[in-house]
């Protein structure tokens, strides 16, 4: 099975090298010329994965004709760019493995949604779960959530991207295993927040489950099944996310507990964190399910430039209510 990545960021680029394990050819799409060619010249993306010497087998291009033909692209886009860089790919008939986490903005659609919207007869796949790019690259364990409703496609991408330190889960539930990581982003700007208000330990905790419940209960909704939420690509990914400053989403979330503004804080951000664009978005969908997402709404607020103190203040004064 021939790889192609299409993305060359921090997780892109570990992907490529998981792909890559065993001498494997893969082919990476990056926009930043600096990317394409410290990869190629010098085995190396000195952008995004600084430091991390990668595999001989790995080629960049900056041209996206370039991954015609090939049996499998996993998608690592931003999830608000995955439909103009999909419109622009010839896909032919290789598999869309998704691994950017996100819901796009206006449309209130999962990655996976546009991306059918794009190439309608393309296999859907969606990677998943708690990543750190920079540990991926550097070959430390990590389990992921693989979901596919082909299993032998399933099946052929899980033998493809396994090496001895990557292990991919098989699902088919689709729709539960996008949910996850794209809600958990959110939830990982609140345990920011939590952070850099000096709020302890104990409201960490108490959000981390909270959030959960919400994820939960969106999930529901959309389709999604409790134990996909419950597994690597949602509680899993919401746990690594809450709980390190390595996440760009609770980084962020720690700068907005200490009263900076997000704008100030997402200007000089090289890399995305998607739950800024998410959470406004998720807002919208939670509406429309008719679930009521607390935390969500906060870290919406937070976002729009409400004071701290204001907004915990309302969600520690929302009526008691049982716990299930």
């Amino acid at each position: 099975m021939r790889i192609g990545v299409i993305g060359g960021g921090a997780w892109g680029t570990a992907l490529a090298q998981v792909a890559a394990q065993g001498g494997r050819d893969v082919l990476l799409w990056a926009r930043e010329a600096a990317v394409v060619s410290g990869i190629n010249a010098a085995r190396e993306n000195p952008l995004f994965l600084a430091g991390v010497p990668l595999s001989p087998t790995i080629r960049a291009t900056d041209d996206l004709a370039d991954l015609a033909g090939l049996d499998a692209l996993l998608v690592v886009a931003p999830a608000q760019h995955v439909g103009s860089v999909l419109a622009a790919t010839p896909v032919g008939s290789a598999a869309l493995v998704l691994c950017a986490k996100g819901i796009e903005a206006g449309s209130k659609r999962l990655v996976g949604d546009v991306a059918r919207a794009i190439h309608p007869s393309a296999p859907i796949a969606v990677l998943s779960g708690p990543t750190f790019a920079h540990e991926v690259a550097a070959g430390l364990p990590t389990a992921v959530t693989l979901a596919c409703e082909d299993d032998a496609l399933l099946a052929r991408l899980a033998d493809r991207l396994a090496t001895p330190h990557f292990r991919p889960y098989a699902s088919n539930d689709v729709i539960g295993a996008e949910i996850g990581g794209a809600v958990k982003n959110v939830l990982a700007i609140a345990c920011g927040v939590v952070e850099g208000a000096g709020l302890g330990q104990n409201a960490r905790a108490a959000l981390i489950a909270r959030g959960f419940a919400e994820m939960t209960r969106f999930g529901l909704a959309r389709g999604a099944r409790a134990e996909t939420l419950a597994g690597l690509s949602g509680l899993g990914d919401l746990v690594l996310t809450c709980s390190s400053t390595s996440s760009r989403n609770f980084s962020l979330g720690v700068g907005l507990g200490r009263g900076q503004s997000a704008a100030t804080l997402m200007a000089d951000r090289r890399t995305v964190a998607e739950g800024a664009f998410t959470a406004p978005v998720l807002r919208e969908a939670a509406a429309d399910a008719g679930v009521d997402m607390p935390v969500c709404l906060a870290v919406c607020r937070l976002l729009e430039g409400a004071p701290v103190a204001d907004v915990i203040g309302t969600l520690l004064a929302r009526p008691l209510r049982a716990e299930v």
